[in-house]
């Protein structure tokens, strides 16, 4: 994948937001926990905070004193974290629990006497912080009575310590289901995306040739995506049958009046006009030319198709036509070509390729033309022999090259087996000349297991 690519950017994009969402998920998880923590706190420190409240008694010298301390054994252990002071307000007593050795609270200032517990943060001894209850409560007469302050302390640093455990306990369930949501999102994204992939293998299939649309069986966001352009795909093979048909009309009402012309000139040329039948000759092979060009392009750029082609009929078909020409009234045919063998290719196609194949051999053939078929695996071929003088081994090739003209006695433009190569090619096929001696034997071969796309005009 690219950073041009859909699926690495909705990829992307849901890695950030899952890592954003799990990173808020874990500061809030945090924080509820630390708020957690700080209610257990109090709930024990309010425990603590009344026992000493409820065990204040009188002393000597109008003070007060404890009648029983809190069982905790962290009071009475020093600097535990774990703290209790009463401050009498108009006596200046100070009681306060072993823990804090000979350290004194800072205690905040209460404006009203309230019986309501008030919660600080204050320093305490060894520079540490500590979350403080405090309440102001008025003492009564049995006494001495006036005001006293009574706070229990908790280090803030257990809190913190607690907070950092849970956390690095949540760390490794984040991490998993950070490494599960990122897998949902490449299910998500790969099954959102499934409908595209879809669409790209059926646009190969209509490539290839073995589909011709892309179908409706696709999501309500999608469908009209390949409506458009099965609406398009439509759209433009009526274009180029249109322009197929134009033109062919086109260039076949140029042909038959350069037929005629030709014939014109071979007149001239035997009224000893030589000069002049030169000149219009080489003009009308130049239209010739341009003509069958135009032909060869109309013909392939017709739809894509799924095609299949009967050998035997095509070649018959052709057959007939050349033998009520004069080269081909002349010859004995040969046609062995079992009737169920098939070519991947369009039958108008194989049609074109084989009428210029066996116009060609009737035009050189001594005697006969034989014509035959056979098939190894996927591969079908056909082959055209004829008996005539064959072609010089090292022009074979130039036979084949456009506008290639072996024999100048004949009124071709030089374009036939060219054409026949272009055609053959284009539905994944060949076509090879070897000499028979004597003859010549054209061979088209086409392979069913591959899949070539016929070009568009």
């Amino acid at each position: 994948m690219t950073l041009g690519s859909l699926r690495l950017r909705l990829l992307l994009a849901g890695i950030v937001s899952t890592i954003v969402a799990l990173a808020i998920a874990a500061y809030g998880l945090t924080l509820l926990f630390e708020r957690h923590v700080e209610r257990r706190i109090d709930a024990e420190l309010s425990v603590y905070l009344n026992q000493l409240t409820a065990h204040l008694e009188p002393s000597g010298n109008d003070t007060i004193a404890l009648s029983a301390q809190p069982a905790d054994p962290r009071f009475e252990v020093p600097l535990s974290g774990l703290y209790w002071q009463i401050i009498h307000e108009q006596k200046g007593t100070v009681l306060r629990s072993r823990s804090l050795w000979d350290a004194d609270l800072a205690l905040p200032a209460e404006s009203t006497v309230d019986d309501q517990i008030h919660h600080h943060r204050i320093p305490g001894p060894a520079n540490t912080e500590l979350y403080l209850l405090q309440r102001r409560v008025e003492l009564p007469a049995r006494i001495g009575g006036g005001t006293a302050r009574i706070a229990v302390a908790w280090n803030t640093a257990e809190i913190a310590n607690a907070v950092r455990e849970f956390a690095f306990d949540l760390t490794p369930l984040l991490a998993l289901i950070g490494v599960l949501l990122t897998a949902a999102a490449w299910v998500q994204v790969t099954i959102g995306l499934k409908p595209l992939s879809t669409i790209r293998t059926r646009l190969a299939a209509i490539r290839s040739g073995k589909s011709s649309t892309l179908g409706s069986s696709f999501p309500d966001e999608v469908r009209p995506l390949a409506q458009e352009i099965d609406d398009l795909i439509a759209a433009r093979d009526a274009e180029l049958a249109r322009a197929k048909t134009r033109a062919g009309d086109l260039a076949h009402g140029i042909r038959t009046p350069l037929q005629v012309l030709q014939s014109e000139i071979e007149k001239l040329a035997k009224e000893g006009h030589t000069t002049l039948a030169l000149n219009l000759s080489t003009v009308t092979r130049t239209m010739q030319r341009t003509v069958e060009r135009e032909l060869a392009r109309v013909r392939l750029s017709s739809p894509l198709r799924d095609a299949k082609a009967n050998i035997l009929s095509a070649v018959e078909q052709v057959v007939r036509v050349v033998q009520r020409t004069p080269d081909g009234e002349r010859l004995d045919w040969i046609v062995e070509v079992p009737a169920d063998f098939a070519a991947p290719i369009d039958p108008d196609d194989l049609s074109e390729a084989l009428g210029n194949l066996i116009e060609n051999a009737a035009r050189h053939a001594r005697h006969a033309i034989t014509i035959t078929a056979a098939q190894s695996g996927a591969s079908v071929s056909l082959s055209i022999s004829d008996d005539g003088p064959g072609i010089p081994e090292a022009r074979l090739a130039e036979a084949l090259r456009r506008g290639g003209r072996l024999d100048e006695r004949g009124s071709g433009a030089g374009l036939g087996l060219a054409i026949v190569t272009d055609v053959v090619e284009s539905w994944g096929g060949t076509l090879a000349l070897t000499n028979a001696n004597p003859g010549l034997t054209a061979t088209l071969t086409f392979d069913g297991s591959r899949s070539k796309t016929p070009p568009r005009g």
